[in-house]
Formats: C-alpha cells, sequence, structure tokens
C-alpha cells in the first residue's frame, strides 16, 4: 500500500585495472579494486505523505462519523462522555449540515440531548436546542472558538485537517484495515500551539496550566490514508490517568458526494459566541 515512500540505496563502484602483454616486465601495477560505497538514504518525510492526503480532502467532500470520547481522570474530578457528529461536509465549498449528540456511558438509559448545525456561506447556524424550538443561534464561522481540548469551534471539520497538517514527528506505522479496505496508518505529535489553535483566551490560560502541570504529556495525531490517496480516518488524542483524557475519532466516507445546504427556516439570533459540551 505504500508508494514509492523510501528511497533506493544506490552503490557506487570504481573498478580499476593494469595490463600486460606477458612478453616482458610488467609495465602497470596489478589490478585493483575499489570497495563499493554505500550511499545513506536520506529520512523519509511522511508528514508531506500526511499533508498531500489533507489538500485532497480540502478540495473534495465526505460523509463524516466522528466520536469524542472524554474519559474521566484517577482523581475523579471529571465525569466521562462521549460527543457524537454525523452529517456530511464540503471542504471545497466550505458547507455542510452536521448533527451533534451527547451520551454519557454512566447513564446508557438517559436521552441524548441533540442539536443541529448548518454551515452555510461562511456562517455556522445552531438549532434544535429544547428550550428554543424552531429558533437558530448564529455565528460567524471565523469567529468561533474552541472550549475545550481536542474540540473544533462549533465542530468545524476544517479545523480538524488544519490541525493534523500540522502533526510532527510523524511514522509510518503500516497497512491497517478501515472498513474492511486497506489504509496507510501515520502517527505523529501536535505542537501546542497547534493544540491550543482558536481556543477562547481563558480557557487556553487554564490549558497552559494544565499542561505545565502535567509536564507536557504529548498530543498525538494519527491519520488512515486509502489507496487512492483519501483520508479516511483521523484521530486525536490526549491521554493523562490524572486528570482525563480526550480521544477524537472521525470517519470518513462517502467521498465526493453532493453537499447542499440553505439558510434555515424560523427564526435566527446571531450570538457572540457559543459553547458548551455540543458546540464545542
Amino acid at each position: 500500500m505504500r508508494r514509492a515512500l523510501v528511497p533506493l540505496v544506490f552503490v557506487a563502484a570504481l573498478l580499476c585495472a593494469g595490463c600486460s602483454d606477458g612478453s616482458g616486465p610488467a609495465e602497470a601495477e596489478a589490478s585493483a579494486t575499489a570497495e563499493p560505497a554505500a550511499v545513506a538514504a536520506p529520512e523519509v518525510d511522511y508528514g508531506a505523505a500526511v499533508r498531500t492526503a489533507v489538500a485532497a480532502m480540502q478540495k473534495s467532500s465526505a460523509r463524516i462519523d466522528e466520536e469524542i470520547l472524554v474519559g474521566g481522570g484517577t482523581d475523579g474530578g471529571t465525569d466521562s462522555f462521549v460527543v457524537s457528529i454525523d452529517g456530511d461536509f464540503d471542504w471545497a465549498g466550505n458547507r455542510g449540515r452536521l448533527g451533534v449528540g451527547l451520551s454519557s456511558p454512566d447513564s446508557p438509559g438517559k436521552k441524548s440531548p441533540r442539536v443541529d448545525e448548518i454551515f452555510h456561506d461562511g456562517t455556522v447556524y445552531v438549532g434544535g436546542f429544547s428550550e428554543s424550538k424552531g429558533r437558530w443561534g448564529s455565528i460567524r464561522q471565523d469567529r468561533a472558538e474552541a472550549h475545550y481540548l481536542l474540540r473544533a469551534p462549533v465542530n468545524d471539520p476544517r479545523h480538524v485537517l488544519e490541525q493534523v497538517a500540522q502533526m510532527g514527528e510523524v511514522k509510518y506505522l503500516g497497512e491497517d484495515q478501515v472498513d474492511g479496505m486497506g489504509a496507510d496508518h501515520y502517527r505523529g505529535e501536535l505542537g501546542w500551539e497547534t493544540v491550543t489553535l482558536r481556543m477562547a483566551k481563558d480557557v487556553r490560560a487554564q490549558a497552559d496550566v494544565l499542561q505545565e502541570m502535567l509536564g507536557s504529556i504529548p498530543v498525538h495525531a494519527e491519520v488512515w490514508v486509502d489507496g487512492s490517496g483519501r483520508l479516511v480516518r483521523t484521530r486525536l488524542d490526549w491521554i493523562t490517568g490524572e486528570v482525563g483524557s480526550t480521544v477524537a475519532t472521525m470517519n470518513l466516507t462517502d467521498h465526493g458526494k453532493t453537499v447542499r445546504t440553505a439558510v434555515p427556516a424560523g427564526g435566527v439570533v446571531p450570538v457572540p459566541t457559543l459553547s458548551g459540551p455540543l458546540a464545542g
């Protein structure tokens, strides 16, 4: 599956030879053969393969099924819950429609709250809140902020790709199976500036203190790329047994599908910020 990722090692050999007609004293030195000299292969930039796959995805569209697991820490300070995001998104046209749900493994019978998000013409519309049925809040896409680690502002799928494109120390982990198909698996780390990209100022300050307290626990990023060079899965994880963990896995299918959106019907109220477990 991995295609032409490791350059060939070229071996250079030099052969010198003297000769004589055998009719008298040797008039040339005996032949000598030099040792072949191997040219070391340069390190492979696996990050380039990741960036190429991200760039291709940014020109296309796909079905999204994402699960963000937020786990409680050993200090008991955080309850675990799962954010589920599903729908369609067109990165090239910057439009899409997503449904966002919230559930808790500790309360499997409890009904999950759910909201709808419409990305249209640079604005994100959020509706479905039980207290405001038929009404939508709206915020400019470029003004939305993240309020949790490894959460995108209003669950914007563009944000996830922007982060994984910046992963460093990328390694190739071999071929995996994703939905029964082979895919190249890469893993790297995210710098702290990438982790906190577009994070609200007060949340960023708290995150900085936490990261310093825990001794710079790394945030990992992973991507899976199919034989056509398409992203089929991304994963971000920040795991610590002390205060909790976050693992965000996004599966991408139905590549190249048509995605249509429109401004929602009903009342739309512009808001300065959107936050909370559902909005990110």
